[in-house]
């Protein structure tokens, strides 16, 4: 008997580099794929030729030879054919929108239409679209700020039916008369904590609702949207998110409840991992922090709930709550004057308790910050709550992050602060020129001093879901290219460190022996094609937990 074990541990030390693979006849791979250059996300061992899958995790990692050495005769192989392969992709940061079907979607020839553009898409919309229709549109500054735009004017071309007209960062929106009534607002309506319904000077709703007020108009489309329709669009959201690679989704749940998430991603259900993150709304006079606390934290096995989000000020687009007025005689404010100047949506006592009950429940707290005063005076709150003794391990997570100035950093690292970025912020100043300054930015959107700092960065879309075109945007920084990373670092940032920004990257995040075989085989490597190429690539073979969700039958 001695001499049979003697003779299995020499096979097991045999396999030496091939990583933590239990021996035996249990072990025996049930998927290998070799032949590859696989992208692991892990500094120490960052490539790979090949991997060994058994049920839902990778056994095994290392050269072609000595993974297909593992292989036993019920074992699929797929020969990579040099293919690139990386860790599932994890969007740190989306939001699943729903609407109700048969609403009619502006198009517009650029970001940014002015009123004759957008009144000629109304007039053609309701000319065809039945009687009560939702109407919807997404507009820039140039509708924004024109004044003259307001539920009034949108009344004389679109009486009959509801038209909403939402700002592309989504936080202000301008709303009919027939939109109004169609999701219950009044006139007598108070405007929400953190948010504004602004009024004519007779009192009537002008129709613009800005922040909380925006985000309540969110959930109550949501509420109106049926579930067959929101289960419809959210199917078509996790089909593309297959296509593209993508593997995980951090939901922040705004128009949807957390009770209802988890309800329709039961009834689908989900083929990748979603995280439901709580997005609370406010009253007139509190934030709704109980909202979604009942919920188990897996009530599926794909579907997590956890983490509570809150806004902590707005964008320098619309500038939170100041005026839509704008004052002509001046140039545009620069990026930076904006991120540097941008007001909060709740005074800072209220700052104090969300930290305060971010610690009696110990769930992790996400903050939307992108200007300068907010994360500041947050730092601030945090270090008279204790400090780095209290804060650092709890991994509080800013979303954005666009004003954390140089001065900010030491106290980001040191309190353990996780920066959850969106790289299509990192264009806004390449995509609308004629907003701000063309100076370029010195101080704001920081990404590669960030990762010299030592402070996490994850990244998400909060936005289009196409990660290569985030990458793309991570590793070029339109608006400040001395602050663009390796595109090494932005798959790091968008798999192991968005898995550590959720308590997850025990469990996946890089190709790992012991870790879920979450994986996306590409159709280009993105370490090498120009960066122009970056966008189109999509993933030939997507896999969760050992699992095929996708598969375009390129690899065999």
């Amino acid at each position: 008997m001695a001499s049979k074990w003697k003779v299995i541990l020499i096979v097991c030390l045999a396999a030496g580099a091939v990583a933590t693979l239990v021996c035996g006849q249990e072990s025996i791979p049930d998927l290998i794929l070799f032949n590859g250059k696989i992208f692991t996300s892990d500094v120490a061992n960052p490539h790979v030729q090949a991997l060994a899958i058994r049920g839902e995790r990778i056994v095994a990692t290392g050269d072609t030879d000595k993974i297909k050495a593992l292989a036993g005769p019920r074992t699929k192989q797929i020969d990579l054919a040099g293919r690139t392969v990386i860790p599932g992709i994890n969007d740190a940061h989306i939001h699943l929108e729903i609407q109700p079907a048969g609403s009619v979607d502006l198009q517009f020839e650029g970001p940014n239409p002015v009123w004759g553009q957008v009144k000629q898409a109304i007039v053609s919309a309701v000319a065809k679209a039945p009687k009560g229709t939702i109407v919807l549109g997404q507009i820039g500054p140039a509708i924004f700020f024109d004044e003259m735009v307001n539920r009034d004017l949108l009344d004389q071309v679109a009486p009959e039916h509801p038209v909403i007209l939402t700002t592309f960062t989504g936080h202000a929106s301008i709303l009919n008369g027939a939109a109004l009534a169609k999701l219950g607002y009044t006139e007598h309506e108070k405007d929400p904590l953190g948010g504004r319904i602004e009024r004519f000077a007779d009192g009537r709703l002008t129709g613009v609702i800005r922040e909380y007020a925006g985000f309540q108009f969110s959930r109550k489309l949501g509420e109106i949207t049926s579930d067959s329709d929101a289960k419809a669009e959210i199917n078509r959201t996790l089909v593309e998110a297959n296509r593209l690679g993508i593997t995980s989704l951090q939901d922040m749940s705004g128009s949807m409840s957390p009770e209802r998430c988890v309800k329709l991603f039961a009834s689908i259900p989900t083929p990748i991992r979603v995280r439901v993150i709580r997005m609370p709304g406010t009253t007139s006079n509190s934030r709704s922090s109980p909202e979604g606390r009942p919920l188990p934290t897996h009530p599926t096995t794909l579907v997590s709930v956890s983490g509570t989000k809150w806004l902590i000020d707005g964008v320098p687009l619309e500038n939170t709550f100041e005026s839509r007025h704008l004052d002509r005689s001046r140039p545009p404010k620069s990026v930076e004057e904006g991120m540097a100047e941008l007001g909060m949506t709740f005074p800072e006592t209220e700052l104090s308790k969300i930290l305060q009950e971010t610690l009696k429940s110990s769930d992790q707290l996400l903050l939307h910050v992108s200007g300068y005063p907010a994360p500041a005076a947050v730092l601030a709150e945090m270090q008279a709550a204790g400090g780095k003794n209290v804060w650092y391990g709890k991994r509080v997570r800013f979303e954005h992050g666009d004003g954390l100035l140089p001065d900010l950093l030491p106290r980001v690292r040191e309190y353990g602060i996780v920066v959850v970025q969106n790289p299509a912020h990192l264009a806004v100043r390449a995509v609308l020129p004629q907003l701000f300054h063309d100076k370029g930015l010195e101080k704001g959107q920081a990404l590669a001093s960030l990762l010299a700092a030592g402070i996490p960065v994850a990244l998400g879309s909060d936005g289009q879901m196409n990660p290569y075109l985030n990458i793309m945007f991570a590793s070029t920084h339109p608006d400040r290219p001395s602050e663009a990373i390796t595109r090494e670092q932005a798959v790091i940032a968008y798999t192991l460190t968005s898995a550590y920004a959720e308590f997850a990257e025990q469990e996946k995040g890089s190709l790992d022996p012991g870790k879920l075989a979450d994986l996306a085989v590409l159709s280009q490597d993105i370490f090498s094609v120009p960066t122009v190429e970056l966008p189109k690539t999509r993933s030939v073979l997507t896999l969760v937990g050992g699992k095929t969700v996708y598969d375009a039958g390129v690899v065999h």
